[in-house]
């Protein structure tokens, strides 16, 4: 096992900055990614939970379940040098674990899509 456990995101500006990047909309989350210029650091993942979701109690236990699922199943497939946040639907607190890792699995592991600018 000589993969990299992701880093966290912790600064506001960080969270910023990825929300620039590509969007995957899954069941029980919106995942926004964007690479970073380091492409051989080891891959960065942030969680957002908004209050409409619950009080406190409940966001942290949908975010513990989001940590969770990256930490056993999902690290492995994140790629180096890459920015992950990970914004919790209200379904991701009821969800069956399973369903949350493989939901997360699938929408990590596709490649980033390039897009090209309209300027000549």
């Amino acid at each position: 096992m000589n993969e990299q456990k992701p880093l966290r995101l912790r600064k506001r500006a960080e969270f910023l900055a990825v929300r620039n990047g590509e969007k995957r909309r899954g069941v029980y989350f919106l995942i926004e990614v964007k690479e970073r210029d380091d492409q051989a650091g080891p891959p960065r993942v942030g969680f957002t939970v908004t209050k409409k979701n619950g009080n406190a109690v409940v966001r942290n236990r949908i975010k513990r379940r989001l940590r969770e699922a990256v930490r056993v199943n999902v690290a492995n497939d994140m790629q180096a040098g890459t920015d992950y946040v990970i914004v919790a639907r209200r379904d991701a607190l009821n969800a069956p674990f399973a369903d949350l890792t493989r939901e997360l699995s699938k929408r990590v592991s596709r490649k980033i899509l390039t897009r090209r600018s309209t300027k000549p």
